[in-house]
């Protein structure tokens, strides 16, 4: 195991020998802003993350303990390694992460945090990619989707698009960084609950443009066959996933409800409704960023 860790160590080290200083402020839905600053010093082989600057902690539930953070950071550093080593302890040896106590990305006790494992940690990790210039924005949500009933009670994440970077384009329908589950089989979903899923598809055009194109989100729409009370907890409904080096910014994502007569219901990033039989809730996942002006293409 140490020599696990020794490796892994190393192995950051070897990255931050061709790092430079940089730094990146993400902004988030609700006006928040997570800012982050590495300096790099190569001769010793290590380097300073630091979030100052992040904004405090939030009143609502969009806060990430300091865990979370540690995460992203050791997760961001793992996927700069080339070789393929084990997640471990390791890997942040070489670093020294500073996060201002009573952020949203340190809140004090306390603080709601339901949000920070979901959203937060997506913030976190595209606004490191941002801050080292290698990947655009992803679409920095888990487009988290609860529904039930006295019966029935499901929750799902919905994929999106990843962002694109130096000789390639991002991917299309996929979970991405922290998110650490995938979806139900429609067969299984229709199977144990009472609703239908009546469209499940890439979402055309809603990735960024550029060099290199950012990945494209998805349309899913659910036919509820039984009143339910549906709840969604989303990002990127108001901002887009971020371009770089030229590249165009993704589609923010969208939330509506196809009622009985016809008419859709626009709803927010964060929101609660009540389904009745017959009527479809619609998610339209966020596109990830482009890299590199689209000229060059």
């Amino acid at each position: 195991m140490s020599h696990v860790q020794d490796n892994a160590e190393e192995s950051v080290r070897r990255v931050l020998e061709v790092l430079k200083d940089c730094h990146f402020t993400y902004a988030l839905d609700s006006g928040a802003e997570i800012k982050v600053a590495i300096k790099v010093d190569r001769k010793a082989r290590r380097a300073v993350i630091d979030f100052a600057g992040t904004s405090p902690q939030d009143t609502l539930n969009y806060n990430a303990p300091r865990s979370i953070c540690r995460a992203a950071v050791l997760y961001v550093f793992r996927t700069l390694v080339g070789a393929d080593i084990p997640m471990n302890e390791g890997c942040l040896k070489p670093l020294e992460i500073r996060v201002p106590k009573g952020s949203m990305i340190n809140p004090d006790f306390p603080a709601a945090v339901i949000s920070g494992n979901t959203e937060v940690s997506q913030s976190i990790t595209d606004a490191l990619y941002g801050a080292l210039g290698v990947l655009a924005g992803s679409q920095g949500t888990m487009n988290n989707f609860v529904y039930g009933n006295e019966i029935y009670q499901n929750y799902e994440t919905i994929c999106g698009g990843t962002g694109a970077g130096d000789g390639f384009d991002g991917t299309s329908a996929v979970h991405c960084h922290m998110t650490n589950t995938r979806m139900t089989d429609p067969e299984v979903l229709e199977t144990r609950f009472p609703v239908r899923l009546e469209e499940f598809s890439i979402r055309r055009g809603s990735g960024g443009v550029g060099k290199y194109r950012g990945g494209d989100g998805t349309i899913r729409k659910l036919r509820f066959l039984e009143g339910m009370t549906a709840t969604v907890l989303s990002s990127h409904r108001i901002t887009r996933a971020f371009g770089l080096e030229g590249g165009g910014a993704g589609k923010t994502g969208e939330n509506m409800i196809e009622r009985h007569d016809g008419s859709a219901q626009r709803l927010k990033g964060n929101d609660e409704v009540e389904m009745k039989p017959g009527e479809v809730f619609v998610i339209h996942s966020p596109g990830g960023g482009g890299f590199g002006p689209a000229d060059q293409g």
